[in-house]
């Protein structure tokens, strides 16, 4: 939200021509990564086919039978290939016909305990999601949504877009409510608020930090709207990550904003960024939105 100036209100870092160009080839190194990634991974959100939720139970069964709850119809799958159950924050996989493994890494196993992952069965890989709100995602090397990608549109990079600021800590560290895009009240602490100036204009911005499984202290973000949101960018609003530099002071880089998984995939669960995180100025910075679906 725009709000009155703020004496703390972080202007664009100034930088030598030098590191200006440093960053700015960074930055377009990651944004060729990243169309790489979503072009041929086997992990891009282009790769995914399937998503079951738990909802109200603790167990799911996958496999290429009928009557399995993540029907796999491959011949690389087992009739009954895997059992998966909710133990806490964890996953427990126990694999069913004699014959069927799952991988971890290079490692094939008939039974493991593990955190929210990925594992491997045939060509595909399962994505043992938590979030509190637990599902499984099944991803394709073969899904036929790769013969969709089109690129990714960015605004061109602008430092004047990236600052260098102090965050103003939340003093109460209380816990809010941030909906999803499957209609689930996700559970977050909000840590604080970044300010700073787009223009002239003072800006502030919440920041959080997920309370789920995986999400480690330090892994907090901003999820935002802005006045380019569902005209150039993305209709839902955009995430940025930000950059620990010490002293609790980050780099807010929206050059590296992006959009959510939502963007190019209904098999995920995204957070929809809170209405005070909504700004009037507009960010033309980091990602467009490259209409791979309509919402």
């Amino acid at each position: 939200m725009s709000v009155a100036p703020a004496p703390t209100a972080a202007r664009p870092v100034r930088l030598a021509p030098a590191a200006a160009d440093s960053i700015t080839r960074a930055i377009g190194k990651d944004r060729a990564d990243t169309r790489e990634w979503l072009e041929k991974s086997n992990t891009s959100y282009l790769a995914t086919v399937q998503r079951r939720d738990f909802e109200d139970r603790t167990t799911l069964t996958v496999g290429r039978a009928a009557g399995n709850d993540v029907r796999i119809d491959d011949p690389e799958v087992a009739p009954h290939h895997l059992r998966v159950t909710v133990v806490g924050d964890s996953f427990r996989v126990a694999a069913v016909d004699p014959g069927a493994r799952f991988t971890v890494g290079d490692s094939a196993r008939r039974e493991a305990v593990l955190p929210p992952s990925r594992i491997g069965i045939g060509r595909f890989l399962l994505r043992l999601s938590h979030q509190r709100f637990p599902a499984i995602i099944v991803f394709d090397p073969q899904s036929p949504r790769f013969a969709e990608y089109k690129g990714i549109a960015y605004f061109p990079a602008d430092l004047a877009y990236r600052f260098a600021l102090p965050l103003t800590a939340n003093a109460k560290t209380d816990t809010v409510i941030i909906m999803s895009t499957r209609g689930n009240a996700r559970r977050a602490v909000r840590v604080g608020w970044f300010d700073f100036l787009v223009g002239k204009t003072p800006c502030r911005l919440e920041a959080t930090r997920l309370l789920e499984p995986g999400v480690g202290e330090e892994d907090f973000g901003v999820f935002f709207r802005d006045a380019t949101s569902g005209n150039e960018s993305y209709g839902l609003g955009r995430y940025v990550d930000v950059q620990p530099l010490g002293g609790g002071r980050y780099v807010l880089d929206f050059n590296l904003a992006y959009n959510p998984a939502c963007a190019y995939s209904e098999h995920y669960n995204c957070p929809i960024p809170p209405k005070g995180n909504t700004l009037k100025v507009a960010i033309r910075a980091g990602e467009k939105d490259s209409h791979y679906l309509a919402h």
